[in-house]
């Protein structure tokens, strides 16, 4: 489909990969929806694009994938692929701005900002959609179980907190707040997922996550918690 107002993005990745695979092309535009509907009551099909071999129908883009071997992504799979990408983010900005301010990666101010910036990118997440954030979330959190609007003060309190630890500024609040929502949530973790033995997705990256809950989420709640009591013991209180 090649429409004044879409371009199909199956269509561009189908054309790439007969191109990278060494076929020769012949690209045929569907220009308007009376060609896109004719063209599927011809073939009997019910999206584009579709691709033909010497003749013989092979399919949507997915189906191309699997005609050459090549893995093709379940969309309702688990995955840690979001978690990864949001640590593996607050690590390199953490050294990154360690090397900026201190001319040395590995410093302990390192570890502080690791921390804070994957608390709001993790934050930023959450406020994508807090509503289904929150839905996700009261499957599971004990507080927002018994006090529903928790799960909409939520990713304004981890963003408040990791803000504020990022600054070293009131610590006085960020480091309560990260206590709070890290020991609740760690509990909350251990319930649902080792006493109940559930089997969850987690809203630790907002609603509609394919992220399973449970080590991976016990421990980024930990991990507010070590950084709210770390806190509190270098600043003497």
């Amino acid at each position: 489909m090649v429409m004044p107002d879409h371009v199909c993005p199956f269509g561009r990745r189908a054309l790439d990969l007969l191109r990278r695979q060494g076929f020769a092309v012949e690209d045929r535009h569907l220009t308007t929806r009376a060609e896109v509907d004719a063209f599927k009551a011809e073939h009997g099909v019910r999206t584009t694009p579709q691709t033909f071999i010497d003749g013989v129908r092979i399919g949507g883009h997915d189906d191309l994938r699997r005609h050459f071997g090549l893995k093709v992504r379940d969309p309702r799979a688990t995955t840690y692929a979001p978690v990864a990408a949001i640590f593996g983010m607050a690590a390199a900005m953490a050294l990154a701005a360690s090397h900026a301010a201190f001319g040395s990666m590995l410093t302990p101010r390192a570890g502080e900002w690791f921390v804070a910036m994957a608390m709001c990118l993790l934050a930023l997440q959450k406020l994508r959609d807090v509503e289904g954030f929150a839905n996700g979330f009261l499957n599971y959190d004990l507080l927002a179980q018994r006090y529903v609007p928790y799960a909409w003060v939520y990713p304004w309190a981890e963003g408040l907190a990791g803000v504020l630890m990022l600054a070293g500024a009131l610590l006085w609040l960020a480091v309560p707040i990260a206590l709070c929502i890290g020991t609740i949530g760690a509990v909350s973790v251990v319930k649902a997922v080792y006493v109940d033995k559930r089997s969850l997705k987690c809203a630790c990256v907002g609603g509609n996550s394919n992220v399973p809950l449970g080590f991976v989420s016990l421990t980024e709640n930990l991990l507010r918690v070590a950084m709210g009591v770390w806190m509190r013991v270098r600043e003497g209180g």
